[in-house]
């Protein structure tokens, strides 16, 4: 049995073959740090060969999800420069990807906030569980940034088609369009709903022999086509560039003081 990381942004709890991953920073509705990032490679690097573990839940404490990034550690990095929000953009890229492939069967129970990076975590997951009043958007282009790292999973979950509508209107959605649209697989009306539906998930991924779904697993990601490595290299630098650009500033600097970006208001 792997030992577990220890870990100040999750909450891990493993019984009987599945582990529970808990995105603990309530206070910023769970948005995604560089340290949450880093713990959450950390855990999947660590459990990848356990066949022990069958599933992956993820989801979020306090209500919500995951907001997506965190606005406000960007803002306070900016005077590190262009090659540290590349790089801080690009470990999460690496963190989808290292989601998508993990050999365990990945479910998400979404509520609240779902946005940005949250969005994307979403994407990734064999099996999502939305309340019907989950809030799902991609605001990067509102605060002047892009959904780098996450639009490649975003038009592989979702199509090109709505993919581009809603990254291009910054649009928020509840559980019930995401069920239209095919991002998610079950929409619930309460949280003992939303457990429910988990057990009788669970259920049924630990009917299925582990190493057989893990192969089985490669076997479909291997034929619907991947998110290339270059393409996210690529999209981390734009992302970089967009972030020091006049945008990116005027985004995140009224995301802290909590006004409207001058293009909002």
């Amino acid at each position: 049995m792997s030992a577990l990381p220890d870990c100040q942004t999750l909450l891990l709890e493993r019984h009987n073959g599945v582990l529970h991953i808990t995105l603990s920073r309530p206070e910023s509705r769970n948005a995604m740090s560089l340290q949450m990032v880093a713990e959450l490679r950390a855990v999947l690097a660590e459990v990848r060969d356990d066949r022990g573990v069958r599933a992956l839940v993820l989801s979020g404490a306090g209500g919500h999800f995951c907001a997506g990034g965190d606005i406000k550690d960007m803002a306070n990095a900016r005077a590190q420069g262009s090659d540290a929000y590349r790089d801080l953009n690009r470990a999460f890229g690496s963190l989808l990807e290292e989601a998508q492939h993990a050999p365990q069967v990945l479910i998400t129970v979404l509520q609240g906030a779902v946005l940005g990076g949250g969005f994307g975590l979403a994407c990734v997951s064999d099996i999502a569980i939305a309340d019907h009043q989950a809030q799902f958007g991609l605001p990067e282009t509102s605060l002047g940034l892009l959904p780098a790292q996450i639009a490649p999973f975003v038009v592989q979950r979702i199509g090109l088609t709505e993919t581009r509508r809603l990254a291009l209107t910054a649009a928020r959605f509840d559980g019930h369009q995401a069920r239209r649209l095919g991002l998610v697989h079950f929409v619930e009306q309460d949280p003992q709903a939303l457990a429910e539906r988990l057990d009788e998930v669970l259920d049924h991924v630990l009917c299925c022999a582990p190493e057989a779904n893990a192969v089985t697993k490669k076997l479909l990601l291997a034929s619907a086509g991947q998110p290339s490595k270059e393409l996210l290299d690529e999209a981390a630098q734009w992302f970089s560039a967009a972030v020091i650009g006049a945008e990116g500033i005027e985004g995140t600097m009224a995301f802290v003081q909590k006004r409207k970006p001058r293009w909002a208001s």
